[in-house]
């Protein structure tokens, strides 16, 4: 893209010191994410996606996390170098993020409203019948049927869809421009999800903020993200555009992920099944030497057990962390 980004991490790196050891949770990740732009960010549990996220939004808790290295660079600023006085301005205000379960993050001794206006009256100065207006027409927006009837409503009197769309609320509430949303159609039936799903996009268009959607279901980012990071381990393994990712994936895993994806537009040969990636994810605490996906890898040389590839790009705006080109390499057995 010819516009600067409106957001750049640079090689952010997080590491939880324990009892058991350091685990390693986010290793080096660098990405940029553009005005109106939805990036997703994918992978199984445990590679570091949610950390990454809250990474940049400062929400580690220390002990025993901390951030040990990289920049965040937002509105001229770098995030990891702020006060927590300036980090709370921005938390919300300019950048918002959407938990997993709205159950949890929603308190449910207070009402949701008063939880939405609670991040209108710290980020404006609406007064506290401005702000509960203003709740009204936000949950409206995201199609909360007899929207001020609601306001006095308490999270258990409200559906999970609801509860995540009154979520999505609190994110909106402050004009943010960048929306960072943590799986948020998990716990939700897949109809539900089709609709949160279809009101991001719909908010997105509407409104024109950057998204950065978290999640290990691939079906849900193609039909939403323009760009994809594939993470594991808490490396960055491939970034690429979407109709790249899908169409010509590059990077062992990628592949694994999507070869273990129903496909409705390949077609299904008759007794054909999906087919899993062998193994188990790498201990975080102890990371191997060289490609943490090796183990698991049908593509593995030698010399993946010994050096961890960085980034490269082999197309334009397509990067891969492999040793292997996997169109003429020849897949074997995984034992692990």
């Amino acid at each position: 893209m010819s516009d600067p980004p409106l957001m750049k991490v640079n090689n952010l790196t997080t590491r939880f010191f324990t009892e058991d050891g350091t685990v390693y949770a986010v290793n080096g990740v660098s990405y940029d994410l553009y005005q109106g732009q939805t990036l997703g960010i994918v992978g199984e549990s445990g590679c570091g996606k949610s950390v990454h996220a809250l990474s940049i939004m400062r929400l580690i808790p220390s002990p025993p996390g901390e951030i040990v290295d990289g920049e965040v660079h937002f509105a001229g600023r770098n995030l990891l170098a702020l006060s927590e006085s300036e980090m709370r301005q921005v938390r919300g205000g300019d950048i918002a993020m959407i938990f997993q379960d709205p159950m949890t993050s929603l308190n449910p001794v207070f009402t949701i409203g008063d939880q939405i206006a609670e991040a209108l009256l710290q980020h404006t100065d609406l007064s506290k019948k401005a702000a509960m207006d203003r709740v009204a027409e936000l949950l409206d927006l995201v199609g909360i049927p007899d929207a001020k009837q609601r306001l006095g409503a308490y999270p258990h009197e409200f559906s999970g869809g609801m509860r995540q769309r009154a979520m999505i609320a609190m994110g909106l509430s402050c004009d943010p421009q960048v929306l960072i949303a943590d799986e948020p159609t998990t716990a939700l039936d897949v109809t539900i999800q089709a609709q949160i799903i279809d009101l991001v996009r719909g908010l997105r268009e509407k409104i024109g903020m950057s998204i950065i959607w978290i999640t290990h279901d691939l079906g849900v980012v193609a039909g939403l993200a323009e760009r994809v990071n594939v993470m594991y381990a808490g490396f960055i393994v491939e970034k690429a555009d979407v109709n790249d990712l899908y169409g010509d994936p590059r990077h062992p895993y990628t592949l694994g992920l999507l070869k273990s994806l129903p496909r409705v537009d390949k077609g299904r040969v008759a007794g054909t099944r999906l087919t899993p990636i062998g193994g188990i994810p790498p201990d975080l605490v102890g990371l191997p030497q060289g490609c943490p996906f090796e183990p698991r890898c049908p593509y593995a040389i030698s010399r993946c057990r010994f050096e961890n590839p960085a980034l490269k790009e082999i197309d334009p705006n397509h990067e891969i962390a492999c040793w292997v080109d996997v169109r003429e390499a020849v897949p074997q057995e995984v034992t692990a």
